[in-house]
């Protein structure tokens, strides 16, 4: 019997800049590592690519000052809310930085006891412990300080209350509370700072009296020639770039993951399927964060990325089913099972158990756990057996 199933390999690559060919590069990378690991590459294997390297071979780059200057257009003189930022040094700090910039008067309202993406400023326990466990009151950022002491973050110690008033100075303020309508007690004009939830209290805010709404996929959304954009994304999915800079989210992601999948083809004969990655989605089981702080998992993929998994249950067939065959038979009854499941109607009993999500979010979040956020050098990674499953041999 074979002895293994899917693997992932991170794939080392040359530092990525502007103007880079960065399909030939891949390309390149995939080979070297398939000749060195003496790897037959097959069809369905997957080679996903982190934004990060196709958005700085683009050279989409934007400057704290490109950012004033969009979003004083966009809300004009006067005061501005800011809702529910995500706590980040690298996410959401520069983009705060240009904003402050394009503002004559802020008001930053943070989501407590965490933010959007899972952030602390503190514990639930400890508001438990304090006897606050609705979470629907309002605090100015010396009460919430004053009643909860320390809000330093538990993995980097930032105090981002501290950090993110430093960086408005004498033009903002802060105040705390998970209600959006709560900052138009300040002002009809305010800027949506989430990810995820941002189309909702856009409208929300909009049906009760706001004037201005402008969400982060709207601040540098325009062409330009003169620094990077997104049509789609604006800064979100952004990351802190050189001081004074950030790098955006990559843009044109489906016409390269089809180049790519063209070149591979070219090259090996083999339709391989490709993607380009962000954050994966998955929550860390003991600081709770939820990883995903990009607007999607996967921008572009090739087609046979879509859709979800058609998988049962191995271990519920193998305790009911079979539960009764002899070892030995009931490995080959397994596998009749598993071949037979595309043509006959789908038994929602056997997939019991399955979650029903995307393959190209369950594929992304692989890849953004394998090639890491750190100093592994590996912006590429392969992933062979993907669609294998107990019958292929």
């Amino acid at each position: 019997m074979r002895t293994y199933g899917t693997c992932a390999y991170g794939v080392r690559a040359p530092i990525i800049r502007p103007k880079d060919d960065l399909v030939k590069i891949t390309a390149d990378c995939v080979c070297a590592l398939a000749n060195e690991k003496k790897l037959q590459l097959k069809e369905g294997d997957i080679i996903a690519v982190t934004e990060a390297i196709v958005a700085k071979s683009q050279g989409n780059f934007a400057s704290i000052k490109d950012i004033s200057k969009d979003v004083r257009k966009k809300v004009g003189k006067g005061k501005v809310g800011l809702i529910f930022p995500i706590l980040s040094r690298n996410r959401f700090a520069a983009i705060l930085e240009g904003i402050v910039g394009g503002v004559d008067e802020l008001v930053i309202q943070l989501s407590y006891p965490f933010d959007e993406v899972g952030n602390p400023l503190v514990s639930i326990d400890k508001l438990y412990d304090l006897n606050i466990h609705s979470f629907d009151k309002t605090f100015s950022s010396e009460e919430f300080c004053k009643l909860v002491g320390s809000v330093e973050h538990p993995f980097t110690g930032v105090d981002y209350i501290k950090a993110y008033q430093e960086i408005c100075g004498s033009k903002g303020k802060i105040i705390l509370s998970n209600d959006p309508l709560e900052i138009l007690k300040h002002t009809d004009v305010v800027i949506c700072a989430d990810i995820h939830s941002r189309k909702r209290n856009k409208k929300l805010l909009l049906a009760n009296g706001a004037k201005t709404v402008v969400t982060l996929d709207e601040i540098l959304n325009k062409k330009s020639l003169l620094h990077g954009y997104h049509e789609s994304y604006g800064v979100l999915g952004s990351n802190r770039s050189k001081e004074g800079s950030i790098k955006l989210f990559p843009r044109d992601c489906q016409k390269f993951v089809d180049s790519l999948q063209a070149e591979m083809k070219k090259r090996t004969g083999v339709k391989l399927e490709c993607m380009v990655y962000g954050d994966g989605a998955f929550k860390d089981p003991v600081g709770g964060i939820w990883e995903l702080a990009d607007p999607v998992v996967s921008p572009a993929f090739t087609s046979g990325l879509a859709g979800t998994p058609n998988e049962i249950k191995f271990k519920f067939v193998a305790d009911n089913e079979l539960a009764s065959v002899k070892a030995g038979e009931a490995e080959a009854q397994m596998k009749k099972i598993i071949s037979q499941k595309g043509k006959l109607e789908k038994d929602e009993t056997l997939s019991l158990g399955t979650t029903p999500r995307r393959v190209s979010d369950l594929v992304g979040s692989l890849s953004d756990l394998v090639s890491g956020s750190g100093d592994k050098g590996t912006p590429i990674v392969l992933i062979t057996g993907y669609f294998d499953n107990y019958a292929t041999e």
